[in-house]
């Protein structure tokens, strides 16, 4: 019997490692192209076949030295994800927090609505609120682009069931004790979120950083281009710039590489606890 266990489970180890090569391999060829002279790019394309002596960071240096246009929009996406997260997990976290533990009249038909929306694609909701953004006067701005997310209904939705195991009364405690409610949920309530709020923090930045779209329709000038906009204006008719291109869609993972090694430590827990509580 331990035997089989033991088979059973180098069996199960093989099957996950070919699984995640698998997942991996697009990543690992865009890796490996990086490192690839353009020319042969635009002979060969993206392939997995290494010639280790067509190999070299002159992409990387070219960058570095060569591409100002990229870091500013390298600069804008992180200005963008980094101000839309914040206010993301501010908001949606209060809304589904007051969703959860408070009583009030209409609380179920706002839920409702918050389903609803979560339901219809952003495609249909882009004309109103492309429409909206030029009432405002937002077209090309930062707040154009960040003002449709900052409360996202995916959020709220998992922020409320989140909040529906925690411990009411820790609530009843306090305000026996004289504590505020913006007390109660900004001392008592948000360090019991934390796992939450990391796992959000993760998938809002994940779509603010990754975001194309809504960008593209907003932001008419060059100089405020976020990186998916910026990268994709590399490829036209005109010439290939993949000295920039490929190198440059590497860099993008890092931050998002760097946001998930800060908030691994309640990642896993935030999902499964918003996933089965309430």
């Amino acid at each position: 019997m331990n035997k089989y266990r033991k088979l059973s489970k180098w069996i199960l180890n093989i099957f996950f490692i070919i699984i995640a090569f698998i997942a991996l391999f697009p990543l690992i060829s865009l890796i490996i192209s990086s490192f690839r002279p353009s020319s042969e790019l635009m002979r060969n394309g993206i392939t997995f076949s290494i010639n280790w002596s067509e190999l070299s960071l002159n992409n990387y240096i070219h960058i570095f030295t060569e591409s100002p246009a990229y870091w500013e929009w390298y600069g804008n996406s992180l200005i963008i994800s980094g101000i839309t997260i914040v206010l993301s997990l501010f908001f949606s976290s209060m809304i589904g927090y007051a969703l959860a533990v408070y009583d009030f009249k209409g609380r179920n038909i706002l839920f409702l609505c918050v389903l609803i929306i979560i339901m219809i694609p952003f495609e249909v909701l882009m004309l109103p609120l492309y429409q909206l953004m030029i009432s405002l006067n937002l077209i090309n701005t930062y707040t154009g682009v960040m003002l449709p997310l900052i409360v996202a209904p995916t959020a709220v939705f998992f922020f409320r069931q989140y909040a529906m195991g925690l411990p009411t009364e820790l609530m009843d405690a306090a305000r026996i004790d004289g504590c505020t409610e913006y007390g109660i949920y900004f001392k008592i309530m948000a360090p019991l979120m934390l796992p939450s709020f990391s796992a959000m923090a993760i998938l809002q930045g994940l779509n603010s950083w990754n975001n194309f779209l809504w960008p593209l329709l907003v932001i008419r000038s060059n100089d405020l281009f976020t990186l998916p906009i910026g990268l994709a204006t590399l490829l036209t008719p005109y010439g290939n710039n993949y000295d920039t291109l490929i190198a440059g869609a590497v860099m993008t993972i890092l931050p998002i590489i760097i946001l998930f090694i800060f908030f691994q430590r309640y990642f896993v827990a935030g999902l499964t606890s918003g996933g089965v509580k309430g």
